[in-house]
């Protein structure tokens, strides 16, 4: 599997049980970039961080062992978390993620709904262009899926489209959600910043979508 992750920890919060369930595979994280000046960002400081390059530095730290726990592989590219203030195009990260697939073909990739945040709605945008016609499950974004009405915007936003959205049946056993848990512990500066019981959501079912045209062509 190819799981596209907007920041350093998006996947594993998202997908980690079926990462768990499905060893090798690679999780591309878009916005893994480090600013080239010491920002200061109020996240990053809630977080634990003097400036952003010690917060990215530390970040990918996490997910490097998050990953290994799940026993995934990482890819990341170089663009900058919107907190930082230089968001690229639509153009350019379609273009870094049709380099992606043309250098690999997975059996399926994972892309977020895009729910809420800016980076998650960008990546998605750019995410269903790269990989129209591919096997795609769209996987509903934590903990941002529990806010009210984002899940059934999104929903309807596909209907508009002409799409047709189903649930995949698939539920995790214990063992992956075990797996899981231990992993999202590893994003320890994110926590201190979500709070006590932020990711409680993260603890909950995964759920993923997959789209059709009103025709029956997979999306």
């Amino acid at each position: 599997m190819l799981v596209i992750s907007p920041h350093l920890d998006d996947a594993v919060l998202g997908c980690g049980a079926l990462l768990a369930a499905h060893r090798s595979s690679v999780v591309l994280t878009v916005f893994a970039g480090t600013p080239r000046d010491a920002q200061h960002t109020d996240w990053d400081r809630r977080c634990g961080f003097a400036d952003a390059r010690a917060a990215m530095a530390a970040r990918r730290l996490e997910d490097d062992e998050a990953l290994a726990l799940l026993q995934a592989h990482a890819l990341r590219l170089a663009f900058l978390d919107s907190q930082y203030g230089d968001t690229p195009s639509i153009e350019r990260v379609r273009d870094a993620l049709r380099e992606t697939r043309a250098n690999a073909v997975p059996d399926r990739v994972l892309v977020p709904m895009g729910l809420f945040h800016s980076d998650h709605q960008l990546v998605h945008d750019a995410a269903r262009a790269v990989f129209d016609g591919a096997p795609v499950w769209f996987y509903e974004d934590v903990p941002y899926r529990g806010l009210p009405g984002l899940l059934q915007q999104r929903l309807a936003d596909w209907a508009c489209e002409g799409l047709t959205a189903t649930p995949v049946r698939w539920a995790a056993r214990e063992p992956e959600r075990a797996l899981k848990r231990r992993a999202v512990q590893a994003y320890r500066s994110q926590q201190r910043a979500f709070g006590e019981h932020g990711w409680a959501d993260a603890d909950q079912p995964e759920r993923y979508w997959s789209l059709e045209r009103a025709g029956g062509d997979a999306r």
